[in-house]
């Protein structure tokens, strides 16, 4: 996230904040009205990166807890794993997998609709 937020902050031109400067705004206007504005779009991949990988989580948990005592620490991605392959129930398998994928699509749709649609507001098509 680090590495996606610097490089959104980098694409961002000084000549902004010189302008900004000399237009006499002070450094909580040029942070809401120039930084924030034009980090949106590298904030938006990157809270989809983490929210995604947090809901989807499977080696972490796998390999150090395997589902935790009294399955405590099971996400539905453990659950998926130990009802398709431990069980051999390849539907139930395969329906919770269906689920993590639709529920990965809803999140992702709901960020770019709420979060991301002043980023393509200004675009037109020719």
């Amino acid at each position: 996230m680090a590495l996606l937020l610097l490089a959104g902050l980098q694409s961002i031109p000084h000549s902004l904040y010189e302008a900004a400067q000399v237009d006499g705004a002070s450094r909580t206007q040029q942070f809401f009205r120039i930084t924030l504005p034009l980090l949106k779009s590298a904030i938006l991949i990157a809270l989809l990166f983490r929210s995604l990988d947090a809901f989807r989580v499977f080696d972490l948990i796998f390999v150090l807890t395997g589902g935790g005592p009294a399955n405590a620490t099971e996400s539905i991605s453990i659950y998926a794993y130990k009802t398709l392959f431990s069980q051999q129930n390849f539907g139930a398998g395969s329906v919770l997998s269906v689920i993590v994928f639709l529920c990965v699509a809803l999140i992702s749709f709901l960020y770019i609709r709420f979060i991301g649609s002043e980023l393509f507001a200004g675009r037109t098509r020719h």
